[in-house]
């Protein structure tokens, strides 16, 4: 990883002596035509914007979906320094973390299993996602609630979640941030943007962020370094390159893999100490990633594009965890019966992500239309070997909670290959959007997908593949009505289709998932468009959604595919109330049902509100204050743990000692609530009351 990072250092440094080169040479006398030239390339820095879920650029009211969106300034306020905590306040968003170091997402009952930056990606295994993104490397993120095939050709009806990087404008300067807290947290962070030329075609940023902290859990460990470097500029005329890397390199010591029992066999539910953990000190998890992207895009005519980009990825896992669990499920009334299972592994994942298209506007009958044509191709490929336990395999803990000495390290065998697997996705895909009044507007869009896939899941039982080769045509249509200039309703509907990983009793795979979403709303703009409205009914089926049966003799777990119903409704107040004032106000309801009729997945909460608001103080103009947080409505499941109803607030303070530098407090768990963290996969406690003091010094 030091090699990774070492090269992307010297690239940017040698882009940045490209600059000074260049723009002596720009000094010449065709400075009035080099700056005509360049026009295209700052314009484009300048009005970047999203194509959100239906993969034309339209603003988020224009959209016929639900789209909430976190900013790098609302990240950076609250102190979301990690992805996961940044998405536990969006709007309709659970985060799972049934461990230290893996967690999943749901939205609207269902887990999201896309993952995507700059609009690109892959789905992730069983929808869980390793480690967190560190949020200074990103402007935003959005949330893309519902039906999200037309983004990949796959999806469900959850949601998307979509990273939207920094890249770089077209002025000098950034930031750098220091910041100390609970928990021995230290934390060190540098943006920088470089013109690189004078008549201002090429340019670029690099974005450093390095964390080393404990935690309120036993033992635990993390640290992470980023570093993420971007360039792009002006090809002839008509060109723009963007070339970029980015690399990761995270460290955890004393992980847990699992999580905690909290259920016993007399039926009382046990109430452990916050930091309870049950990895020992020999555990580790460390992740390494390079992932590097290249984007070109040519202008045909003043309205037509052609775009070709290229994702890759490589990721490199090393692991010694402890699984705790126990035969029944449950402890004993004394807290013992958890037995330990060490393993031992190395993994590799690579990705590629190749996509080309052309979008534009075209006028027919009097109005001007938009359209978006291309293909696609992905590829990931994962392997693990493992060394197997020589010794000390499966031994009985004592009584819980215990230290992180209770269970010695084991011998390890050799390292032996364990799973390997390997997945392709094609597609051609269409979207348009058509102006059928001055008010009306229709988003028509297919995807033609073919999903090919071999070898074994990641994490499921590596069940057999009866058809490996799965081939869909799914359509999307949206209609968007402009009842006045500031209110406009929507509706949309689209298939759904998504492979599945798990497998049933008998070790055949699922067949994927197939079904319907469909979605009202009605958005409006308030105050002079600074605060935007949403109100958004949902329904979906998906038919063939694996679901957990049980465990087999092998102790391999084993689902079944049922029908699964989702429908309810969502809210959304977001933007300024006035210039000194944000607020963002989030509701969802929802109700899940299965093939009986009754409920299913009774660890999704039916109610979730989140909300963030901040503000300048107007008798002390240098200070801003916020408040963001979270409510849910009670969660359980059955044979594991409950969860009543709770809210977690946050706070900061932020104060400008000069122009340049800002003092900010930050308070996580505002009021020390204790609760559980997610009960989809296992049970974690919420981190408890904790703080951290940053300065911000701009440059």
């Amino acid at each position: 990883m030091k090699q990774e990072f070492l090269m992307t250092t010297c690239a940017i440094a040698a882009c940045l002596a490209l600059g000074d080169a260049r723009a002596q040479e720009a000094a010449a006398p065709a400075q009035d035509v080099a700056q005509q030239q360049t026009v295209m390339v700052k314009g484009k820095r300048a009005n970047r914007v999203s194509k959100g879920a239906t993969g034309l650029p339209m603003e988020v009211k224009d959209t016929p979906q639900t789209i909430s969106t976190i900013d790098k300034d609302e990240m950076a306020d609250f102190g979301l320094t990690g992805s996961n905590e940044a998405l536990a306040l969006a709007t309709g968003i659970n985060v799972e973390q049934y461990e230290t170091n893996r967690a999943t997402f749901n939205a609207r009952g269902f887990e999201i299993q896309l993952t995507q930056v700059d609009g690109l990606g892959m789905t992730n295994s069983w929808g869980t996602v390793v480690g967190r993104e560190d949020t200074f490397l990103f402007e935003r993120i959005e949330l893309i609630r519902g039906a999200n095939g037309l983004l990949t050709g796959v999806g469900n009806a959850s949601g998307t979640i979509n990273y939207i990087r920094k890249r770089p404008t077209n002025q000098d300067g950034g930031e750098v941030t220091v910041t100390g807290g609970s928990h021995g947290l230290k934390r060190v962070g540098l943006d920088y943007n470089k013109v690189l030329t004078e008549d201002g075609a090429w340019a670029a940023r690099v974005v450093v962020a390095h964390e080393d902290k404990d935690s309120y859990l036993r033992d635990l460990h993390d640290k992470r370094t980023s570093l993420y470097g971007v360039v792009d500029g002006q090809i002839g005329d008509n060109g723009t390159l963007t070339i970029g890397v980015t690399g990761v390199n995270a460290k955890q010591d004393s992980p847990m893999w699992g999580s905690l029992t909290l259920l016993r066999s007399d039926g009382t539910q046990a109430d452990f100490a916050v930091g309870s953990s049950t990895a020992p000190d020999w555990a580790y998890w460390n992740t390494k990633s390079v992932t590097s992207f290249a984007e070109y895009s040519h202008r045909l005519s003043p309205d037509w594009e052609a775009k070709f980009t290229v994702n890759r990825r490589h990721g490199d896992e090393a692991t010694k965890l402890l699984y705790a669990y126990s035969n029944t499920g449950m402890l004993n009334p004394d807290d013992t019966g958890l037995i330990g299972w060490p393993y031992h592994s190395i993994s590799h994942t690579d990705s590629r992500v190749l996509d080309a298209n052309l979008s534009g506007q075209f006028s027919a009958f009097g109005r001007s239309h938009s359209l978006l044509v291309g293909v696609s191709n992905s590829k990931e490929t994962t392997a693990t070997d493992i060394y197997a336990a020589t010794s000390n395999n499966f031994l009985p803990l004592p009584a819980f909670p215990y230290g992180g000495d209770a269970y010695p390290e084991p011998e390890w065998g050799a390292r032996e290959p364990s799973t390997s697997g390997e997945q392709t996705l094609t597609r051609v895909y269409a979207a348009s959007r058509i102006a059928l009044t001055d008010s009306l507007k229709t988003i028509v869009g297919v995807n033609a997908v073919r999903h090919w896939r071999a070898g074994e899941s990641r994490y499921g039982s590596g069940g057999q593949l009866l058809d490996p080769t799965t081939k869909k045509l799914s359509p999307y249509l949206g209609f968007t009505y402009d009842f006045t200039p500031n209110v406009l309703g929507y509706a949309s509907y689209s298939d759904i289709f998504l492979p599945q990983e798990q497998a049933d009793v008998k070790g055949d795979l699922l067949a994927p998932v197939k079904g319907t979403n469909a979605e009202v709303g009605v958005k409006a703009d308030w105050l002079d468009k600074r605060l935007l409205t949403t109100f958004a009914v949902f329904t979906s089926k998906e038919q063939g959604l694996a679901t957990y049966a049980g465990i087999d003799a092998n102790q391999q777990y084993y689902y079944e595919a049922k029908d699964v119903k989702s429908k309810g409704f969502e809210t959304e107040v977001t933007g300024r109330i006035n210039k000194d004032a944000k607020l963002t106000l989030g509701y969802t309801h929802l109700t899940l049902t299965g093939p009986d009729g009754h409920g299913i997945y009774e660890w999704v909460p039916r109610n979730t509100l989140n909300f963030r608001v901040d503000s300048r103080m107007p008798f002390l103009p240098a200070l801003r204050m916020g408040l963001g947080g979270r409510w849910q409505s009670d969660v359980s499941k059955i044979g594991s743990a409950e969860q009543p109803a709770y809210m977690v607030a946050n706070a900061f303070a932020a104060y400008e000692l000069t122009k340049d530098a800002t003092l900010r407090l930050n308070i996580n768990n505002l009021f020390d609530k204790k609760y559980i963290g997610g009960l989809a996969y296992g049970a974690i406690y919420g981190a408890p009351r904790n703080g951290a003091v940053t300065l911000e010094y701009k440059l």
